[in-house]
C-alpha cells in the first residue's frame, strides 16, 4: 500500500490496542485509552483536526467499502462495547475528541502512564534497548560494549544523534529511580547495567558517545562485570574495560 489514508486512526486504534482491544469509552467519559491517546495528541499542534477529518471520512466513506478494504484489514481490530457498533465506538471517541479540540478537560498526567505513552515519545530508545539489550543479550554480545557497538555501527548519525537526544529527554522526565528503572524495563531493557554502575549513570554514559567523534577514546572504564538479566537469571562474565572505548570522548567524572 504506496499511500496510507488513515494513519491517525492507526495510532488512535493502536491505543486502543495497548490497552485490551476493547472500546471503554462512554459519552460520560473517555476510557483509559482514548485518554492515553489524548494526552499525546494535545503535544501536537492540528493533530486533534487530523485525527477528526481522519475518522470523518473513514465514517462516510464506510468501513465495510471496497474503496478502503485494503487499509481497513491492516487497522488493529477493536472489540465496540456490548450496546455499540464500531462506527459509534468510533462516532463516540471522534465526539471526546472534538470537545477536548475545543478546550474541554481531559485526565493530565506529568508523566506517562501506560506503556504506549513511555515508548511513543522515546522510539530511539526503545530501539536501541529493546533490539539490543533484551532477554536474549547473552545470546548475541559478550558484554555491554559490544551491544553498544553493534548498535553504532548498525545506525546513523541521525538515527543515533536522536537516540541521544531521547536518553536525554528520557532523564529528564524521570527523576525518581525506581520509576527510571520501570520505565527502562517498558522501553525494552532486559539486563542490567554493568555491575556497580546505577542504571541512570549507564544511560549517562552511553548518551555521551553519541555526541562525540569515534577519533577520541573514552576515559570511565569499569570492572568486569557478570551480565546478569533483570528477571533474575545469571549469565556468562565478561570482561568490560569500557562501556565503549573504541568511540569516543572524553568523559565528565562522576
Amino acid at each position: 500500500m504506496d499511500h496510507i489514508r488513515f494513519p491517525e486512526v492507526h495510532d488512535l486504534l493502536h491505543a486502543y490496542a495497548s490497552a485490551g482491544y476493547v472500546f471503554t469509552d462512554t459519552p460520560q467519559a473517555a476510557g483509559d485509552a482514548l485518554q492515553s491517546y489524548i494526552r499525546q495528541a494535545v503535544r501536537t499542534p492540528g493533530l486533534l483536526d487530523t485525527v477528526i477529518a481522519e475518522i470523518d471520512d473513514l465514517l462516510t466513506v464506510d468501513l465495510v467499502s471496497d474503496e478502503i478494504a485494503d487499509e481497513v484489514d491492516t487497522l488493529p481490530h477493536i472489540k465496540p462495547s456490548a450496546d455499540r457498533t464500531v462506527e459509534q465506538c468510533l462516532a463516540l471517541a471522534r465526539d471526546h475528541l472534538d470537545r477536548i479540540r475545543r478546550g474541554g478537560d481531559y485526565e493530565h498526567a506529568e508523566n506517562p502512564r501506560t506503556d504506549r505513552e513511555w515508548a511513543k515519545p522515546f522510539p530511539e530508545l526503545q530501539a536501541l534497548l529493546g533490539g539490543y539489550f533484551h532477554q536474549d543479550f547473552s545470546r548475541f554480545y559478550a558484554c555491554h560494549r559490544a551491544a553498544l557497538d553493534d548498535y553504532l555501527d548498525a545506525n546513523g548519525p541521525e538515527t543515533i544523534g536522536e537516540a541521544a537526544k531521547e536518553i536525554g529527554s528520557f532523564l529528564t522526565s524521570v527523576e525518581d529511580d525506581s520509576e527510571l528503572d520501570q520505565a527502562a524495563q517498558i522501553l525494552g531493557l532486559q539486563v542490567y547495567p554493568p555491575e556497580d554502575v546505577p542504571l541512570r549513570r549507564w544511560l549517562q554514559d552511553i548518551q555521551g558517545p553519541q555526541h562525540h567523534p569515534r577519533s577520541q577514546p573514552i576515559r570511565i572504564s569499569y570492572s568486569p562485570p557478570r551480565l546478569t538479566s533483570r528477571n533474575g537469571g545469571s549469565d556468562r562474565t565478561a570482561a568490560v574495560a569500557s562501556i565503549v572505548r573504541r568511540l569516543q570522548f572524553p568523559a565528565t567524572a562522576h
